[in-house]
């Protein structure tokens, strides 16, 4: 569910008309809806609650908000507020996250490649969890921790050799992906972190993937989870967490509709119970990307004569890259549709490549220079992918609340993009 709805022939975002928006800021930009952000976040907390899902010391499970889905402030903000933690994958990630509002207490720091100053930056901030993704990571993460006087909280991220996602470049559980420490080396890591005296051992994680439309691989990965977690209970060693990750699917309009919450959360009360453990989630798009559009104008349409029509638009691949990174569907909806026979469209974006192309033969309602047009299910991995690539300034984000909008990141000016560089001695 959203809360884009056509009023009085018009597309709304909750109370504000996507036209109003686009008047006052122009187009391209990014529209998001503090309602379904609200909604989706707190869906997904009452289904793990009455699936009797806990958390460390038996309180709420740990819901990580995937921040790289969309890191904008009041998006996080708005999660913070409702309880939300952060999964993050940078020093600026977690800057962003402890910026607004999420407590530290609630931050997971993922990621293969992190580097001695994030790590030190962690410590001091005194995050929940470093996830430790290989043997010389956890090196470094002792060896910080030494440094800077303090014992680092780590969980092991374990790759569970199970491949699910929605394409393959969003797949992270197979045994040829980079994430994670694979099952023959997690038990003896995790037992020789347990002797290191700068190093907490608290817990496994595992993530397979993103846009996932089964429970099946999920259950099959949580299951080696569990298997691995008695082992090493066996073994005499501690493990109070169980981060389960992210990646189940959310709907974008043409897919078949992905497990409910409620499902999701009974088929990890099952792979868990009796095993008494602490339970934390790092949904990203689950929750952001129903919640935003990208709001265009089309420039023109161009007709050739052997038949071929392209819908020629103001954004490009630059502001939202998934059909060309992913070969990603978005539903395309006219801001004021008209009446009409549908016709098949390819759409199209300015840049200088053949790959700005955000569909194909798509069967669309008549538009006409000037229309505006919303990508649906944009707010995850849209704006926080974007770029200036060919010197286009950066989209613009919007947040609305009700009634209310405001400009929540601004479009940059061309000075603005000009002064970010500088000229060496010898050209200036």
């Amino acid at each position: 569910m959203n809360h884009f709805e056509f009023r009085e022939g018009e597309l709304h975002c909750e109370d504000v008309p996507l036209s109003r928006i686009a008047e006052a800021v122009g187009t391209p930009v990014y529209v998001y809806s503090s309602a379904t952000l609200e909604r989706h976040f707190l869906v997904l907390a009452e289904a793990m609650a009455r699936a009797g899902l806990k958390g460390e010391e038996g309180g709420p499970v740990l819901i990580a908000y995937a921040v790289k889905a969309n890191p904008n402030l009041s998006v996080l903000a708005t999660l913070a507020r409702l309880g939300a933690g952060a999964d993050t994958v940078s020093e600026g990630e977690i800057r962003r996250a402890l910026a607004a509002g999420v407590p530290a207490t609630r931050i997971v720091f993922s990621g293969v490649g992190k580097q001695a100053g994030e790590i030190a930056f962690a410590l001091d901030a005194g995050i929940s969890e470093i996830n430790v993704e290989s043997e010389p990571e956890m090196r470094l993460v002792s060896q910080v921790a030494q440094r800077v006087g303090r014992p680092a909280r780590i969980a092991f991220r374990v790759n569970p050799d199970v491949v699910a996602g929605g394409h393959a470049k969003i797949s992270t559980g197979g045994a040829e992906d980079k994430f994670g420490v694979s099952f023959s080396e997690a038990e003896r890591l995790y037992a020789e972190a347990g002797s290191d005296p700068w190093l907490e051992p608290m817990g496994l994680t595992c993530h397979i993937g993103s846009q996932i439309s089964a429970l099946a691989p999920m259950e099959a990965a949580f299951r080696r989870m569990r298997e691995l977690v008695e082992r090493l209970r066996a073994r005499g060693l501690s493990v109070r967490r169980l981060d389960l990750g992210g990646g189940l699917g959310v709907p974008y309009f043409n897919q078949p509709e992905p497990p409910s919450p409620a499902d999701y959360a009974a088929m990890v009360a099952r792979v868990t119970d009796g095993l008494g453990i602490g339970l934390a989630f790092e949904p990203g798009r689950l929750i952001a990307a129903n919640a935003g559009v990208l709001l265009a104008q089309v420039l023109h349409i161009h007709e050739r004569p052997e038949g071929r029509r392209f819908v020629v638009l103001d954004a490009a691949m630059n502001d939202l890259i998934r059909p060309a990174m992913y070969d990603a569907y978005h539903d395309l909806r006219p801001v004021h549709p008209r009446t009409g026979a549908l016709s098949a469209f390819d759409v199209v974006g300015p840049v200088c490549e053949t790959s700005d192309t955000f569909t194909r033969d798509r069967d669309l309602p008549p538009l006409e220079a000037g229309d505006l047009v919303a990508f649906m299910s944009a707010g995850a991995y849209g704006a926080s992918m974007a770029s200036e690539y060919n010197s286009r300034l950066l989209v613009p984000e919007v947040l609305v609340r009700g009634s209310n909008w405001a400009l929540v990141r601004p479009r940059p000016t061309y000075e603005d993009m000009l002064s970010r560089e500088a000229m060496p001695p010898w050209l200036d």
